[in-house]
């Protein structure tokens, strides 16, 4: 008997980061990070595909036992019509109830932020935002990780230097 001939299911599926928020790694000390999903429309998870997403100004609100994506940009679909959606709506994180508990637990006690830090899409075709749990830096503790940084890209350099002689 002949063996079955797999079929060609195309380029391998993983997780693919659609956006990241850069600023939030500036701007904050990252604390913990935690995984949600996000109800989203029809036109938005079509936009999030084609990658046009900015999380920069966003952040999370829990109000009612509930965690509300706030000021998330996703453009509106190109080829939707005129029932296309608001581009900076709120939309609800789908996170467990314990999950919530304790991240409105840290913010009300520790006065830290919830901020969205990469929306991707997962291996199964969904939209998952990974938020961080984070507190503000300071403008001395921001100019230490540049320079921090810089240190570390001087050693890399000089180090790559050294072998090749």
């Amino acid at each position: 008997m002949a063996k079955k001939k797999k079929k060609d299911q195309g380029p391998p599926r993983g997780p693919r980061t659609v956006a990241t928020n850069r600023k939030a790694r500036h701007e904050y000390f990252i604390e913990d990070t935690y995984e949600a999903g996000i109800s989203l429309l029809g036109t938005e998870i079509k936009s999030v595909r084609a990658g046009q997403v900015n999380l920069r100004d966003g952040f999370v609100l829990i109000r009612d036992g509930e965690a509300w994506l706030m000021n998330v940009h996703i453009a509106q679909y190109e080829h939707g019509n005129r029932n296309n959606h608001e581009e900076t709506r709120k939309r609800k994180l789908l996170l467990h109830k314990r999950e919530i508990e304790r991240l409105h637990g840290q913010v009300t006690q520790r006065n830290w932020t919830i901020v969205p830090l990469k929306m991707y899409i997962n291996d199964r075709g969904l939209a998952k935002v990974q938020i961080g749990l984070v507190r503000g830096k300071r403008q001395y503790d921001k100019r230490a990780t540049i320079a921090k940084r810089q240190s570390e890209r001087e050693v890399r350099r000089a180090m790559k230097d050294a072998m090749r002689r």
